[in-house]
């Protein structure tokens, strides 16, 4: 199996994705808006990635946490808000932002799991600041380290509820970053000391068996590496200070904080300590590329992952999504009526 998980180019696969696929084996695979039509057709997407390799557990994964991160839409889909929301919310009260970011993460997990996602890459664990980059902004669950930890353990275990995995991002933090790592190395120069609160939610929820890292350059850890390639940040501070030792994830190596071709992004990535790069453009010059380059998955990281599969299932019972979404909407309402 190879530590990669690949985009797809479209609603369906096409007939060199297939045959590419069957033959690289990835660890598993990413949607994107291009690829979420409709219920009928992410289902028999997510069959066809299955059925190429004969698992029923796979990474099938999505990042749709609300807001404008979502990659399935309306009208097919409900609308789902941003952190932002809950954040509000805790400030009022604490208890039924929890209970909110809880049911809202298990209606959008149960609307996954009917399509065959598995994995979602949510919610984003990082601390906002006064000059965070809108990269973050009204993703953010709020500016208290406790705080979003709390919503985020909340977030985790509602879609857990549902069979799917949550995902701890973006570590060590993106807090800090003011520029958008999608079109730029974000540089942080913060102290060792001030950093403590950016890595605590993560510290907080370090039992969760997956992760991601972000593209960013931390001075006081290492001045040259953003942390996807840093094996001292990795090392030191995801793996030490924060203590996860879940399977940990690249951003999307495609990004442009990054330097390099994309096959030696993912080699760069897999040698600092990532156990996965994670490639998203569904372009299939580099998928080709990165197969001939990098190596299989090791034993440390195939251990992790089938941790991951372990969470991976169908629902625990069942519950009308209309019921979930309500529950949200009276909860949420509160704040509203506060402002």
């Amino acid at each position: 199996m190879l530590p990669v998980i690949f985009g797809i180019s479209g609603p369906e696969l096409t007939a060199e994705e297939r045959a590419f696929f069957k033959d690289a084996d990835p660890a598993g695979y990413i949607l994107f808006a291009r690829n979420c039509e409709d219920r009928d057709q992410m289902r028999r997407l997510t069959d066809d990635l299955r059925a190429i390799h004969g698992r029923d557990r796979l990474i099938v994964s999505i990042d749709q946490e609300g807001g404008r991160v979502s990659r399935m839409k309306p009208p097919e889909w409900p609308k789902f808000p941003a952190g932002e929301a809950f954040a509000r919310l805790f400030e009022i009260a604490p208890a039924s932002a929890i209970e909110a970011a809880r049911v809202n993460a298990e209606a959008i997990a149960r609307e996954l799991a009917r399509v065959g996602v598995s994995v979602d890459f949510h919610a984003p664990f990082d601390v906002r600041r006064p000059e965070t980059d809108n990269v973050i902004g009204d993703r953010a669950l709020g500016s208290d380290p406790m705080q979003v930890a709390a919503l985020g353990r909340a977030v985790l275990d509602g879609m857990g509820h549902a069979g799917v995995v949550g995902c701890l991002k973006h570590m060590p933090g993106h807090g800090r970053a003011t520029v958008d790592s999608h079109k730029e190395l974000p540089r942080v120069d913060a102290s060792e000391a001030e950093l403590e609160v950016d890595i605590e939610p993560f510290r907080s929820l370090a039992s969760h068996p997956l992760g991601m890292s972000a593209h960013i350059v931390f001075t006081a850890w290492d001045e040259h590496r953003p942390a996807t390639l840093s094996p001292d940040v990795i090392g030191n501070v995801i793996r030490g200070k924060i203590g996860f030792d879940g399977l940990l994830l690249s951003d999307d190596i495609d990004m442009q904080a990054l330097e390099g071709t994309i096959p030696e992004r993912c080699e760069k990535a897999l040698a600092a300590g990532c156990d996965i790069a994670l490639n998203c453009w569904a372009r299939m010059d580099d998928q080709v590329a990165i197969a001939n380059r990098i190596g299989a998955m090791g034993d440390e990281a195939s251990t992790r992952l089938e941790r991951v599969h372990a969470l991976m299932g169908d629902p625990a019972d069942e519950v009308e999504i209309g019921h979930l979404l309500a529950k949200r909407d009276a909860l949420l309402a509160v704040a509203e009526q506060a402002a």
